[in-house]
């Protein structure tokens, strides 16, 4: 299966501030908030939603195509997400505008208070999806991740048009986003994904009961963090599917990323929704124990994850898909 994947592309700026924001909230103050962390660790990673997750399909074998936006300073970056297996010929370079830049502080509960500048990815908006179709020679489908809103509303409509079978991940765009866009986005994507707190904001959003939503999706898989994963399709019982413990837990960023990417890939070896969540929970796990969205892992990692997590017939329905993939070679040059 070829898989395009749509979305931002950005340099991420980690801090870790060692304490909790909510003792540094003042009850009765919230609307005049001036707060600055002091912060101990900076960490400098390559990220981006969406090439974040075609990292992540990369490195199991699936060489998607990355589309989005980017500056003069991505070559380096481009050079490296190619050696891990990404086609980077669709992605729009500028003449004048940086890489998008993410700048999040996490404190030790792993809360997370982000500003993202958009920066080149505003050009996103004038890549048309037949010519990257045409210079990937077709895609089997198409994921529409958090990127400039009229990209997102842009590709969608294209996606459409074009018969190709589209996921929808609107995240952090949800809350800039309008009603009539966000239901836009939701015109008949094969799959949704969402965390819980998205999930009720698409509600919120859309002014559309879940029962509605689902009548719009064909499935809609929901990310709970350490709860795991909850799948629902219409006319189905909902199907819960457990985290995958983490031994050493150190920051968030691309944690979801790389659900997703774990979820297409099992989703384009066994066609199963449950395989696709045990892998997804699995690599998250691999982002969740490393600082940046850009993980270290092996196949056989993974296999011994998911068989400790789900039992040996589940590692054994994934095995086949994990054997021959880029994670048996160790990753390298993660930080830039």
């Amino acid at each position: 299966m070829r898989i395009a994947v749509t979305g931002s592309i950005a340099t991420d700026h980690l801090l870790t501030f060692p304490g909790r924001f909510r003792d540094q909230l003042v009850e009765g103050q919230l609307d005049r908030v001036s707060l600055s962390f002091l912060a101990d660790e900076l960490d400098v990673r390559r990220g981006g939603v969406a090439a974040n997750i075609a990292f992540g399909l990369g490195v199991l074998g699936l060489s998607p195509v990355l589309v989005g936006a980017v500056g003069q300073d991505f070559a380096e970056y481009g050079r490296w997400l190619e050696a891990h297996g990404v086609d980077t010929g669709s992605v729009r370079v500028s003449e004048t505008l940086h890489t998008a830049r993410f700048i999040c502080t996490t404190d030790d509960d792993l809360n997370q208070i982000g500003t993202f500048y958009a920066g080149a990815m505003s050009e996103a908006r004038h890549i048309a999806l037949d010519q990257v179709l045409s210079r990937a020679g077709g895609v089997d489908l198409l994921l529409v991740s958090p990127n400039d809103p009229a990209a997102m509303l842009r590709h969608t409509r294209e996606a459409v048009a074009l018969g190709v079978p589209f996921c929808a991940d609107p995240s952090q765009q949800l809350a800039r986003m309008g009603r009539d866009d966000v239901r836009a986005l939701l015109r008949g994507p094969r799959y949704l994904f969402t965390n819980e707190y998205e999930a009720h904001l698409v509600q919120e959003k859309t002014g559309w009961a879940e029962n509605q939503v689902l009548a719009q999706v064909g499935t809609w898989v929901i990310t709970r963090g350490e709860r795991g994963a909850r799948i629902l399709t219409r006319d189905l019982t909902p199907l819960d599917v457990a985290a995958v413990p983490a031994t050493a837990p150190r920051e968030p960023t691309g944690a979801g990323d790389a659900f997703r990417a774990g979820f297409l890939a099992a989703l384009a070896w066994t066609g199963d929704r449950e395989h696709a969540a045990r892998l997804g929970a699995a690599l998250a796990t691999m982002a969740l124990e490393s600082v940046g969205p850009h993980y270290r892992a092996t196949g056989d990692d993974l296999l011994a994850r998911l068989r400790e997590t789900y039992g040996a017939d589940a590692a054994a329905a994934l095995a086949p898909g994990l054997d021959a993939v880029r994670l048996t070679v160790p990753l390298s040059a993660v930080s830039p």
